[in-house]
């Protein structure tokens, strides 16, 4: 597809495709595609995260909705998760986040939620892409007497909240310290109220947001921002939230960053002994390390691996109705309780898990080992097949000889930004890093090289 990633339409705000244009066509297109027959399903909710781009396309989005006979539920500033959620409770035709999740302030996208609150199938994608597009033909005007309404919902962060509290069964966490970082982003104000309310004693930071200093060190790419504050305060632990709030990174009492396949491995275990681990199994992403397949193993867990996304670890539970599962980029899916990843939700669970057992974060976390893994991430020129770069190939094999049955690498292009990941993971710290620094360079020089002929 030209325009939908693997997490919606992402870009430079006021450069295509994050242009008031293409925000008015997709409202159209939204409304073309997703409409139904249901006079109750005419509505569509648009929460946004902090970034000034907002506004912009807040505004067009809602002329293409309305101008096409849909009513807009406008929530502000909201988490992702709350816009999935109060999509589905609200009983709308479609949520839209505008959101570019942990990318800097220039950038902005839309998520799009579907009726159930899950994000939409390729298809459905496909279909909204060929409409803005105009490769399939608009419907005809809307009569003036059947234009849609733009209503403010005042209660949107009240209802957000009482449901996250309730994902914990309102839980209490007074004697709990706890450090929230917002990254000046969609959580600022409700994820504070949302610990205090439970009793936690909060230290926030990044709940300034100014429309530009979104993920501006601080937030879930930055969470030693926050193992500081939990050192200075003698914390219990670190939240750092992403600019759309639907991911979380722990920082333990000591300010180290906790990853989040030990986050994913405590949770498991928490949830089967419980008994709430329907399936006895979870979902995960071929990024996740081999320790946590090993501790998952050992605790007679199975493991179902997907590809890299949030969507691919949520249709996997969708498909085999199982519980729970994650990315060690901090997503974690609660599939009892939400439709995607959830930040705040993610930190309650986890808090909950402390309290119930009486043991510190490091203390949970240290129920598995974690092979020494090194991500290098970079800037392409472009982004040829893989496969088509024979030279690299070679130097792949070569590296499969020398990882062995014990490591792996992993190669693949980012689905939101013009950039190459390479994944290198062994037993050997030394090993990784002389592979993952290797590959990369090779790699970078093989897609130049391809470029030149």
């Amino acid at each position: 597809m030209k325009l939908f990633g693997t997490d919606g339409i992402r870009g430079t705000a006021n450069e295509f495709p994050i242009t008031p244009e293409i925000a008015l066509r997709a409202g159209k297109a939204i409304t073309a595609v997703l409409r139904g027959s249901d006079p109750n399903r005419r509505r569509v909710i648009i929460g946004k995260d902090t970034r000034i781009s907002g506004y912009m396309l807040e505004t067009a989005l809602t002329s293409g909705l309305v101008s096409t006979g849909m009513d807009v539920l406008l929530v502000g500033p909201l988490p992702t998760p709350a816009v999935a959620h109060l999509t589905k409770s609200m009983g709308c035709a479609a949520g839209i986040m505008l959101t570019a999740s942990h990318n800097p302030y220039e950038d902005n996208g839309l998520k799009i939620f579907g009726a159930d609150g899950y994000k939409l199938s390729d298809e459905l994608e496909e279909k909204i892409e060929n409409f803005i597009l105009g490769e399939t033909q608009q419907e005809s005007p809307t009569p003036p007497a059947q234009i849609g309404k733009a209503t403010r919902i005042e209660d949107a962060r009240g209802r957000y909240i009482e449901f996250a509290k309730n994902t914990a069964d309102n839980i209490s966490l007074h004697g709990l310290k706890i450090v929230i970082d917002c990254g000046n982003g969609a959580a600022y104000y409700v994820a504070p109220l949302i610990f205090r309310e439970l009793g936690a004693e909060v230290i926030t930071m990044a709940t300034q947001p100014d429309g530009i200093n979104i993920n501006a060190d601080c937030g879930a790419l930055y969470p030693e921002a926050a193992g500081e504050l939990v050192k200075k305060h003698g914390a219990d632990l670190g939240v750092s939230f992403d600019g759309d709030a639907d991911r979380a990174i722990f920082t333990d009492a000591d300010g180290n960053t906790v990853s989040g396949d030990r986050i994913i491995a405590l949770c498991a275990l928490s949830l089967k002994q419980r008994g709430q681990l329907r399936g006895n199994s979870i979902a995960v992403t071929v990024m996740t390390n081999l320790g946590l397949h090993g501790a998952m193993e050992k605790a007679g867990i199975s493991v179902l691996t997907t590809g890299v996304g949030d969507r691919q670890v949520i249709e996997c539970l969708r498909a085999h109705d199982h519980s729970f599962g994650g990315e060690n980029s901090g997503h974690l899916i609660f599939a009892d309780h939400a439709t995607t990843g959830d930040g705040i939700l993610s930190a309650l669970q986890v808090l909950r898990v402390m309290k119930e057992s009486g043991r510190s974060l490091q203390s949970l976390a240290e129920c598995m080992d974690e092979y020494p893994q090194q991500l290098e991430s970079f800037k392409v020129p472009s982004r040829p097949a893989l496969e088509s770069l024979t030279d690299f190939q070679q130097l792949l094999k070569e590296a499969d000889r020398a990882l062995g049955k014990h490591g792996r690498h992993l190669i693949r292009y980012s689905g939101t930004e013009n950039k190459a990941r390479v994944l290198v993971e062994h037993p050997d710290q030394e090993t990784v890093s002389h592979w993952c620094e290797r590959l990369s360079a090779a790699l970078l020089q093989s897609i130049s090289a391809s470029i030149s002929h």
